[in-house]
């Protein structure tokens, strides 16, 4: 596990001010932003997956030995992983950090902290903000600023059920998991899809893209990109 204490926060903080951050601008998207709260979490509490996972995995391709729970991740230093209601008009029931596109006149900060209290219930003030990750890019249409938030301990999770279905306190150390990052090809595009395994599932780009560079730059201190890495197919509407 990894500690959640002031020397991670303030290595990640280095990282992320040192870095020559990539930006996209790009008229024909619009821009979103996402938060990626950092918060405590203790080993064990996550043992049950409360989601309904076996209705939204009903008939999708399965690899051997996932099941599509998340499960047996908590412990440390952790972040903060949403699973989207099946209700929503787009990308339901997938995995993602709590997010959305930016309102008139404001900025990535405010639209990632405004997004963190009406999805997960956490309100978080300005000066928690540690830095910003790369934008990526997304095949739906969006420019994605990802906003790295300290949280300040546990956190109280009250996510919205309008949105979210469950919030899960995924350790830090999982990003460096022996098998993670995976790629893979696809047909449909000559860049590599990437996947993050978690639990029993795989995080796919946007999210993943956002939690390997996370790993790599906050964690680690690699500068290097990751809005090249493809998004699977599902993922592009």
């Amino acid at each position: 596990m990894i500690a959640y204490d002031d020397a991670l926060r303030d290595r990640i903080h280095t990282n992320l001010i040192a870095h020559s951050r990539r930006t996209v601008t790009d008229d024909t998207k619009r821009h979103a932003a996402v938060a990626v709260v950092l918060a405590d979490s203790d080993v064990g509490e996550d043992r049950v997956d409360p989601a309904p996972v076996d209705d939204w995995i009903d008939g999708r391709p399965m690899e051997p030995g996932l099941d599509g729970r998340m499960i047996d991740v908590s412990g440390g230093a952790a972040f903060l992983l949403c699973r989207r209601t099946s209700r929503l008009s787009s990308h339901a029931a997938q995995w993602a950090l709590p997010g959305g596109r930016l309102d008139a006149g404001e900025t990535v900060v405010d639209a990632a902290l405004r997004e963190t209290e009406e999805e997960v219930g956490v309100r978080l003030p300005e000066t928690s903000v540690l830095g910003l990750l790369d934008d990526y890019p997304t095949r739906s249409g969006y420019v994605i600023t990802p906003v790295v938030i300290w949280g300040g301990g546990r956190l109280d999770l009250r996510p919205s059920p309008d949105e979210v279905v469950a919030v899960y306190r995924v350790g830090l150390h999982q990003l460096q998991r022996d098998d993670s990052p995976r790629f893979i090809e696809i047909p449909e595009s000559p860049r590599p899809v990437v996947q993050i395994p978690l639990g029993n599932d795989l995080i796919h780009a946007p999210t993943g893209a956002v939690l390997l560079q996370l790993r790599w730059l906050g964690l680690e201190g690699r500068g290097d990109p990751v809005d090249e890495l493809e998004q699977p197919v599902f993922a592009w509407q």
